[in-house]
């Protein structure tokens, strides 16, 4: 970014949110007493979804949608635009919860599943969200890094993954699709795409909106107790009620039962033609890489870089960051990382925004109905969100309607991570976590290392991160 370059816009919910302020929906604000057949706390994906399938397994349903600011006001309308077939969790791990190999191969089939699936709503649904299956590429800027995609790949196949499905780049195949100066090769996955967070939220908006979906903006439900939602001017009665709040959900489950991390983004001004001929990026391929402190991208389809990256990894108490003012240290770095995949590219940051996404200690998420309470959730995505919302949604109207589907039995229904530990343990424990994959990262650039440093290779372990 030039030195002469205005700073870019800051926060706001961000840039999806901000393009389209003037075709943003409104809804109202509940007051009073109300009885429905489903209420479902949250505006964003998991909600969204949830309320599309209870209508459409059954449209005389009364289901209504709490939402505390507006639609889309957490990572919903502030993600990175990624559809894609990643699990919200350590598959390992996931096998020896329950079922073994062949269950968590399930819960990875049904994610490459999810992919097609959410494509082929949209275009039923007519929703336009700049929605393009492209794929992913992960870029390997070290022989380190390119080591773990080799074990990463060979993890995927284990779980269900196939050749076509994801597939070894040497360093010209990876550069004849993204002219990456300093990649020694990478991954590409084929079940991957792009689109526009914010169209996304939207469109589902209205389409509940035309289905009889009754959503509710500014209404915060400040409790749930049995089949009462207590709001600040009201109260709602509900047969099934569907907590959706993800990274956001500390008042409602817990704050200890999973905790929001801070994920920054930036997204430049649009590129020149000449720009895109040098970098060679002329489709919809989503980009992250296979550092520690990775990031991860898109080309949007109004010709700009979308990149995002975790800056401040989290808030001492759970905070969540409001509408996501972005420390400038933390816009620098990730230009600084944009800069050092396309050398000598002139590009201005024209808006920087953050957001959170929910963690549970081992980053594992989870699908929980209670019959006898009438009370269920779907969180703890762990930056894999807009897939998970979609089964997870989906899969919590089938447990609470009894239902039996390829979804319910999933070793992710009924998960539970442990606690996370009390301030300030846990705000030492994320950041210390954070700060030796930093430290691992400029070791191994530093010194062109060829296997992965033991400082990263015990905080991935701490994490639960490792396969």
């Amino acid at each position: 970014m030039s030195a002469l370059a205005a700073p870019p816009r800051n926060g706001e919910l961000g840039f999806w949110v901000a393009q389209l302020a003037d075709k943003r929906p409104s809804f109202p604000r509940f007051t009073g007493q109300d009885s429905v057949d489903v209420a479902i706390v949250g505006g964003g994906y998991t909600g969204l979804w949830a309320a599309y399938f209870a209508k459409k397994l059954e449209p005389s349903l009364s289901v209504a949608v709490f939402e505390a600011e507006q639609v889309g006001y957490g990572a919903s309308g502030r993600n990175g635009g990624w559809l894609s077939a990643m699990p919200p969790g350590n598959r390992a791990t996931f096998a020896r919860a329950g079922g073994g190999l062949e269950a968590s191969r399930a819960l990875q089939q049904e994610f490459v599943a999810g992919v097609d699936a959410v494509l082929d709503i949209l275009q039923a649904e007519g929703i336009d969200a700049d929605q393009h299956k492209g794929g992913a590429l992960v870029a390997a800027h070290t022989e380190a890094g390119l080591g773990r995609l080799v074990t990463r790949r060979d993890a995927d196949l284990k779980y269900g993954l196939t050749d076509d499905e994801v597939h070894m780049l040497d360093r010209d195949e990876f550069q004849s699709q993204i002219n990456i100066s300093t990649v020694h090769g990478g991954l590409f996955y084929k079940h991957c795409a792009r689109f526009h967070p914010a169209k996304l939220v939207y469109g589902l908006a209205d389409t509940l909106t035309s289905m009889g979906v009754r959503i509710y903006e500014g209404s915060r439900v400040d409790s749930v107790e049995g089949k009462t939602l207590t709001l600040a001017d009201g109260r709602v009665t509900a047969a099934r009620t569907f907590i959706c709040t993800e990274g956001y959900s500390g008042q409602l489950l817990g704050r200890r039962t999973l905790i929001p991390v801070n994920s920054s983004m930036i997204v430049t001004k649009p590129l020149p033609e000449e720009a895109w001929q040098q970098i060679g990026w002329d489709g919809p391929q989503c980009l992250n890489d296979s550092a520690h402190t990775f990031i991860y991208a898109q080309r949007t389809s109004d010709g700009r870089i979308a990149m995002g990256g975790r800056g401040v990894p989290y808030r001492f108490g759970s905070g969540t960051g409001g509408a996501g003012a972005t420390a400038q240290s933390t816009i620098d770095l990730i230009s600084q990382k944009l800069s050092s995949f396309f050398p000598g590219l002139p590009f201005e940051v024209d808006h920087a925004w953050s957001g959170v996404l929910g963690v549970t200690r081992d980053w594992n998420g989870g699908v929980h109905w209670d019959p006898a309470a009438g009370i269920g959730s779907s969180t703890g995505y762990a930056g894999h969100g807009v897939t998970s919302a979609y089964v997870g949604g989906r899969t919590l109207v089938e447990l609470a309607f009894e239902k039996e589907t390829e979804r319910t039995t999933l070793p992710w229904v009924g998960y539970r991570a442990r606690k996370w530990e009390p301030e300030p343990i846990r705000w030492l424990g994320v950041h210390a976590m954070y700060r030796l994959f930093n430290i691992a990262d400029q070791w191994e650039e530093r010194r062109g290392s060829s296997t992965t440093s033991l400082l990263a290779r015990f905080g991935s372990r701490l994490a639960g991160l490792h396969e």
